[in-house]
């Protein structure tokens, strides 16, 4: 399988979908992945009612609770640099925010209104951050956010590295890595079967319909449902 960049048809074959049957697609196609990349803590989506989001990994690393030892400088070179970090392509792009302040992550928030704004003019959908997130009412229209926690300030947040790997929610995250995220988490999808996972997603949905009407129907008796169950693994 190709590992260019996917179009943007292509994209929104798998936005159709939610990130659990991306899941369940995965292991599918990938057995071996079935225990990784995927976010295994709970996280806060303050939009849940938004659609998923698919797109190519930009990623950072920050700190909250001290203040950086960078000079003024040095740190506004690092933001322009990040700003064109991420909109480089491939695009669409979701920003992957590790924090990394021991046993407090999400002291100070990297996002709110403006960063937000920022990064959306940028070309991203959103993010996926251990970190907190702010100014619930001001985010940008549509940008998608799953964050370890909500809270009022900043603090010392500053950016330490970007472009390198990242765990958050105990996903890693390589930068470029393809990643589809809603309101129950968010799941890297590897290139090399990226185009076969609608058409797998499909084919468990025709799975787990014939066992749903079973369940759901008036008639359901337990020898329909394994009879079903049957029938549902001989659909390929």
């Amino acid at each position: 399988m190709s590992d260019q960049p996917l179009n943007e048809q292509e994209l929104a074959a798998l936005t159709a979908f939610d990130t659990p049957t991306i899941c369940n697609a995965l292991e599918l196609l990938v057995p071996e992945r079935r225990a990784m990349g995927f976010t295994t803590s709970s996280l806060v989506a303050p939009f849940p009612e938004l659609p998923p989001m698919v797109g190519y990994a930009r990623t950072c690393t920050i700190r909250a609770a001290e203040p950086s030892s960078a000079s003024k400088e040095s740190l506004r070179k690092q933001r322009f640099d990040y700003f064109d970090y991420v909109a480089s392509k491939p695009g669409p792009t979701i920003s992957i925010v590790q924090d990394l302040d021991d046993g407090r992550p999400g002291f100070g928030s990297f996002w709110g209104e403006v960063n937000s704004n920022i990064h959306r003019a940028l070309g991203c959908l959103g993010t996926v951050t251990n970190g907190s997130i702010r100014d619930i009412d001001a985010i940008a229209e549509g940008f998608r956010m799953l964050a370890g926690k909500v809270g009022p300030s900043h603090a010392h947040v500053h950016m330490v590295e970007f472009g390198c790997d990242v765990s958050v929610g105990g996903m890693n995250v390589c930068s470029g890595d393809l990643v589809h995220a809603d309101r129950h988490g968010a799941v890297v999808i590897p290139h090399a079967v990226a185009r076969k996972v609608p058409e797998a997603a499909a084919l468990l949905g025709r799975r787990e319909a014939v066992i749903l009407d079973v369940c759901r129907g008036s008639d359901f008796t337990v020898e329909k449902l394994k009879q079903a169950i049957g029938a549902a693994d001989e659909i390929h």
